[in-house]
């Protein structure tokens, strides 16, 4: 039987969990892509389980079921999803040009919620490599997220820069789901013994990371740069659970989204029961 193949968002937002996670005795693939190419690759079969765009769930929920307790989530900044702007605010981006990274998913829709539902604006949308300079050259604002996010906060260009997760939590008073641990229908009825030993070593490798992040802020400034004080507060200001708060703000989430048009039909939020079958989420 081939291996369980999982995905890894290649950012540093999942550091936390990854970091500590196991994969001595399983038999796993771990496939390290940005939020778009999971997504596609969970779609497509490709990917069996692991963490997605919230908005890739919602997207393709029938085929999926989500793994309890596993989320990437903020509680107002979350210090990685960032829109860059020529000193505008949101309210006056009414025909402006923004260009979206082609990285994400969840992301690229939040703004829309902001600035369509929230602010009444109609910008025109294209979308690009998350290359920030590029960028603006041909937009008014740009959407960066994950770690291309991080690093174009830290030059000194002159750009008012906008955190979604604050944003959010600003107008809704409500936590941001980003990103949702998902498995495969087939995955689920079929491998459940197996599935049960992965998410045992996800919560283990969660937990861990709570206990410790010292060796996580080290590996950040090594690989990506920035000060211990910087990957500290941001890291210490992402959640990884699936509580009662990130499902609140993730079915507000849904049913914006819904209300725009940017999904087709209502969401369903259904977990695994991994002592028994599929529940949905009330």
């Amino acid at each position: 039987m081939r291996p369980v193949r999982i995905s890894e968002i290649s950012y540093t937002n999942v550091w936390p969990v990854y970091y500590y996670f196991e994969t001595e005795g399983l038999e796993v693939e771990l496939i390290p892509q940005v939020p778009s190419q999971l997504n596609r690759g969970m779609a497509q079969g490709e990917i069996d389980l692991g963490p997605i765009s919230s908005f890739a769930y919602g997207e393709a929920y029938p085929n999926y079921v989500i793994l309890p307790n596993l989320s990437v989530s903020a509680t107002g900044p979350v210090g990685s999803i960032f829109l860059f702007t020529k000193g505008k605010d949101l309210s006056e981006l009414d025909g402006a040009r923004i260009a979206l990274t082609n990285t994400s998913a969840t992301s690229v829709n939040l703004l829309r919620i902001l600035l369509e539902r929230f602010e009444q604006v109609k910008p025109t949308y294209l979308t690009m490599a998350p290359h920030l300079e590029k960028m603006m050259e041909q937009a008014e604002a740009a959407l960066l997220i994950g770690d291309d996010a991080i690093r174009g906060s830290w030059h000194h260009h002159g750009y008012r820069i906008f955190d979604l997760g604050e944003e959010w939590h600003k107008r809704t008073g409500l936590s941001m789901t980003f990103a949702v641990w998902a498995v495969r229908r087939e995955i689920a009825e079929q491998r459940l013994p197996e599935l049960e030993r992965i998410y045992q070593r996800f919560i283990e490798a969660k937990e861990k990371g709570k206990k410790d992040l010292e060796p996580v802020v080290n590996k950040a400034i090594s690989q990506v740069g920035g000060t211990r004080e910087f990957w500290e507060h941001y890291f210490n200001g992402l959640n990884h659970d699936l509580g009662k708060d990130q499902i609140k703000g993730l079915k507000t989430y849904y049913q914006y989204a819904t209300e725009l048009g940017l999904l087709k039909q209502e969401i369903e939020i259904c977990t695994l029961d991994l002592l028994a079958s599929i529940s949905t989420s009330v």
